[in-house]
């Protein structure tokens, strides 16, 4: 039985060398919150991400390991999303004590801040109000 995985982290989806970091910080756009930092570089390639979590973090390997989880399965859950780009994320010391719920909704939120992730609609409980003809509101 083969694997079918829908949102994959392949290597062309990871910004690696240490040239794509530095001019992601040099020339990208930059959103912060107080558990991280969003650099964001529009370019032609598909959406990629890189991640800075420093012993400042978390002076251990586990929590700065956690952090670096948790963004990358957010990042592949939107990614299809994302506009074209280079995406690196720089952790602040407060994503140590955050829940990974909590990582998850500030990377949203610095996307959706950096225009980079579209609002999804949001389906109300109520049925869209009828549109009447100008004549209809002219008779009353």
């Amino acid at each position: 039985m083969a694997f079918v995985q829908t949102h994959g982290f392949p290597r062309h989806a990871r910004v690696r060398a240490k040239r794509e970091y530095t001019q992601v910080f040099d020339s990208g756009k930059r959103i912060a919150e107080p558990l991280m930092a969003l650099h964001w570089l529009r370019d032609a390639g598909g959406a990629r991400m890189g991640l800075a979590v420093s012993r400042k973090v978390d002076p251990h390997a586990v929590g700065r390991n956690r952090v670096k989880r948790v963004l990358r399965d957010a990042f592949r859950h939107v990614r299809p999303r994302l506009q074209h780009g280079a995406y690196v994320i720089v952790a602040r010391p407060a994503a140590r004590q955050a829940d990974n719920a909590t990582l998850r909704n500030c990377f949203e939120r610095l996307l959706k801040r950096a225009g980079a992730l579209p609002q999804m609609p949001v389906a109300g409980t109520m049925p869209p109000a009828p549109s009447f003809p100008s004549d209809v509101s002219a008779a009353v």
